[in-house]
């Protein structure tokens, strides 16, 4: 049981702050004054005294400090910071509430020192862990920029120390810009936040625990939630099959079946079909296009009497030429609206037009845009959908939404995101914003077919790991190869990606194997068959998410956490806990360096092939054919 731990102020003046946090036998932690500005939060534990964040930077002097249980610490300006300490099962959980008026700007400094970070927001360039990123007044939301769709408020660090922000903080980073090796977190109503709040706040919580795994467990149940089902079992096990990156909008009756014809001859299974971009007469109609799909429901048929499920692409704009749906929804007041009353933004897809963002936090529009989805099953036969977009930046800014201003703009993303979950456990977004407790594949941003940290191979690995480490388990990595915006995928390329995909939930082609040559056919073959060798272990892994939060794709330090060889450790992942996964990710290697945390492990599953762990294997043999991975013994 959570109990309150002795609070004592050693001294007091306007100019000096000197407080005791905490003081018990494993952890001291202190408030003094930073000659700089603010004051320091200074952690003494395991023989180490370090300075760990500057709070208050910009607060100005110190008016009054007391102590009653909680430090309350008041400032010349009317700023003021709440401060309470609580002992839990396995560490110390410390929240800072900073309260102002609206036109004071919160800032509290994270000193990233020697440690590494994960966590964080998911960007286009994801390095991995991610204390090298650069952000400059970033604001914290989810956005199309740096392929930001999903920015949870959390940061976790190598040395079991977490940061979690309240929904309330209208959150921006500075992250190694003005100060380097620190992160600046401050609040602050500016764009893309609402003028409109009435105080400012900068709320956190931090924990204090032994390792970072005992950390992000901890931070799993109280803050971040766990999946409250489990998703697709033929998702997890077979591979989905996209129009989009073959054909990407020139998608026809003939195309689709054609593509699944060619699926069936080559002897693939599939867990269902995928229908992407343009089927729609015009975009927000949902509504499907007879010039393309003459008779949909004979499309569908057809494609189900050769063994596929189908799921179509959504999302959540509507063009303003696409009539007469759009006039309905201006009407009917279903539209996102922004500060200055118009309801016009943009999206990858305008056509020379505008578009509009239907306004998921009123409920009236919800059951508009859902209940035409659910025509589309009715009526054809369709099993589920794709759902694009969601980030609050495609909103006309500054929006106006439903609800409370303080959760602003993020609940737009929430909302639709909880929203499109109702259609089960084929559903796949992109976005999320605290929606971790979803049984639903988050889907990695369109990845590039390159072999580079622009967004290409090797980030598909460390995307899996951010979107872990942020607490969603449920990954649906981009399609094999990636999305060939420039050039279509080399035979390397695609070979090397479907290994790294193959220990990943699922596996999705768009590019095919048969478009290459038959050595290229024989070897995804085989990968497909190892995915799916093991989805029981991938089921299990999902079962254990839903049970406690586990990760199912952790960083290697998860079954090793007190080992600091493993902390960043980026190109190498697990499968639960049993599996190391360790890819081939540069262009024309034929053998890589693979680290195995402690234990014993058996390489590729041969029993008679078994490494002590514990230390790295040097030049590991992986011509093309090959992914490296081990089953822990």
């Amino acid at each position: 049981m959570d109990h309150k731990l002795f609070l004592l102020v050693l001294s007091v003046s306007v100019y000096a702050v000197d407080i005791k946090i905490l003081d018990t036998p494993d952890l001291k932690l202190q408030l003094e004054n930073n000659p700089y500005g603010g004051i320091n939060v200074i952690c003494e534990r395991k023989g180490l005294r370090e300075t760990i964040s500057v709070i208050g930077r910009n607060a100005g002097d110190t008016k009054d400090v007391n102590q009653d249980g909680d430090i309350l610490i008041q400032y010349e300006n009317d700023t003021r910071v709440t401060i309470s300490a609580n002992e839990v099962a396995s560490g110390y959980l410390i929240t800072f509430t900073w309260i102002s008026g609206n036109k004071e700007k919160l800032e509290d400094c994270v000193n990233l020192g020697s440690h590494h970070w994960y966590g964080g927001p998911q960007q286009k360039r994801q390095y991995w862990p991610i204390e090298k990123l650069l952000l400059q007044d970033y604001s914290y939301v989810s956005k199309e920029a740096d392929n930001c769709a999903v920015a949870e408020p959390y940061w976790l660090n190598s040395n079991g120390i977490f940061y979690y922000f309240d929904k309330k903080v209208p959150l921006f980073v500075n992250q190694n810009s003005i100060d380097k090796n620190a992160a600046c977190f401050y609040a602050e109503i500016k764009p893309p936040y609402s003028k409109k709040r009435e105080i400012n706040e900068l709320i956190y919580a931090m924990g204090i625990f032994d390792n970072a795994r005992a950390a992000h467990e901890f931070a799993i149940d109280k803050y971040l939630k766990k999946p409250n089902g489990l998703p697709d079992e033929g998702m997890l096990t077979y591979p989905i099959w996209s129009t989009w990156a073959r054909y990407k909008r020139g998608i026809n009756h003939d195309i689709v079946l054609k593509f699944a014809n060619e699926i069936n001859a080559h002897d693939f299974k599939n867990s269902h079909i995928e229908i992407d971009d343009l089927w729609e007469v015009c975009y927000g109609s949902l509504t499907v296009d007879e010039r393309k799909f003459p008779d949909f429901k004979n499309t569908v048929a057809s494609l189900k009497e050769m063994g596929f499920r189908v799921t179509m692409w959504a999302h959540p704009f509507i063009n303003k030429d696409c009539e007469p749906w759009y006039s309905e929804a201006v009407e009917k007041g279903y539209l996102v609206s922004s500060e200055y009353g118009s309801v016009e933004t943009s999206w990858w897809n305008d056509n020379g037009t505008t578009t509009a963002y239907i306004d998921f936090t009123n409920p009236d529009a919800r059951i508009w845009y859902t209940d035409r989805l659910k025509n589309l099953q009715t009526e054809y036969g369709v099993d589920s959908f794709k759902f694009d977009g969601g980030e609050s930046s495609w909103s006309p800014q500054i929006p106006v939404l439903r609800g409370d201003i303080n959760d602003q703009p993020g609940v737009i993303t929430a909302d639709y995101v909880r929203t499109v979950a109702q259609f089960g456990p084929l559903v796949e977004v992109r976005t999320g914003y605290r929606t971790q407790d979803l049984p639903v594949f988050l889907r990695m941003i369109d990845k590039d077919s390159y072999w580079t940290f622009e967004n290409g191979l090797p980030t598909v690995i460390t995307t899996l790991l951010q979107l872990n480490m942020n607490g969603y388990p449920l990954v649906l990595p981009d399609m094999i190869g990636g999305n060939g915006y420039n050039e279509a995928p080399t035979k390397e390329l695609f070979i090397r990606w479907l290994q790294a995909s193959t220990f990943m939930p699922s596996l999705q082609f768009s590019y095919v194997p048969w478009d290459l040559d038959n050595e290229t056919i024989a070897i995804s073959k085989q990968f497909v068959n190892l995915h799916e060798a093991f989805a029981p272990t991938l089921l299990e892994a999902c079962a254990r998410a839903v049970q406690d939060g586990s990760p199912v794709n952790p960083p290697i330090w998860w079954i090793d956490p007190n080992n600091t060889e493993t902390y960043d450790i980026w190109d190498q992942y697990l499968l639960g806990e049993t599996i190391l996964v360790a890819p081939v990710i540069e262009h024309g290697a034929k053998q890589r360096d693979v680290y195995l945390p402690n234990g014993k492990w058996q390489a590729q599953g041969n029993p008679e092939k078994i490494h002590d762990g514990g230390d790295w294997i040097r030049g590991y043999p992986a011509p093309l054919d090959t992914l490296p991975y081990f089953i822990k013994v």
